[in-house]
């Protein structure tokens, strides 16, 4: 099976001299000057995932990969979906004959086409305006029935994270619920807490983080 290549260029509002919007121009920039392709999987998408019989997911968000080839090597067909191009064109440089198909995406203006058993949502917070609530409610319109989205948040600021302002205020599981405003006939919250784990930096230092988790099962 080959990388099925497919580019959706369109532009935010918020767009500069070279036509790029400005979160493309951000994450850009991160992925440009982050080069290691990500080899880890997030966790509690593992958790999650592992416990599922493969299909289709969509991972938002991919960044450098970690997840999207975690999940295509379990089984899944994956959409890998990021509004840098960078991000994008890693993804397909490195899938081979994995059932991976790797999107450019601003979520803010698009949104990938098709319905998914698994739609995982890993750390998808910016510094850039993003209407988030509208985005993972597209996401769970976007499920089939009896399939999962999964939300991980950041519950805590890690000593590597870029803001380090202790008055930060992170969203509850139950909060980011509430402002998905969801129609409890056809999803169902199935999780929503805040499990503390150890993680690893960038550098390779160690400490305890708070993760804020929400899954969501669509019933109808």
């Amino acid at each position: 099976m080959r990388i099925r290549n497919k580019t959706c260029n369109q532009a935010t509002g918020a767009a500069t001299l070279d036509g790029m919007s400005e979160a493309e121009h951000f994450w850009d920039e991160h992925y440009r000057t982050h080069s290691a392709p990500g080899q880890r999987a997030n966790p509690l998408l593992v958790e999650t995932a592992g416990e599922r019989t493969p299909g289709t997911a969509l991972d938002l968000g991919c960044g450098a990969g970690g997840d999207t080839f975690w999940l295509a090597r379990h089984g899944w067909r994956v959409t890998a979906v990021d509004v840098s191009g960078t991000a994008v064109e890693r993804i397909r440089a490195r899938a081979g004959d994995l059932d991976v198909t790797a999107e450019r995406h601003d979520l803010a203006t698009s949104f990938p086409s098709g319905t998914f058993d698994l739609i995982s949502a890993q750390y998808l917070q910016t510094p850039l305006p993003l209407d988030r609530a509208r985005v993972l409610r597209t996401a769970a319109a976007a499920l089939r029935p009896g399939g999962l989205l999964l939300v991980v948040d950041h519950g805590s600021i890690a000593p590597w994270s870029w803001k380090q302002d202790p008055a930060t205020r992170f969203p509850t599981p139950d909060e980011v619920a509430a402002d998905l405003a969801l129609d409890p006939a056809r999803w169902v919250k199935r999780r929503a807490d805040m499990p503390q784990r150890v993680a690893t930096g960038p550098g390779g230092q160690t400490a305890t983080v708070t993760d804020n988790v929400l899954l969501i099962e669509r019933t109808g």
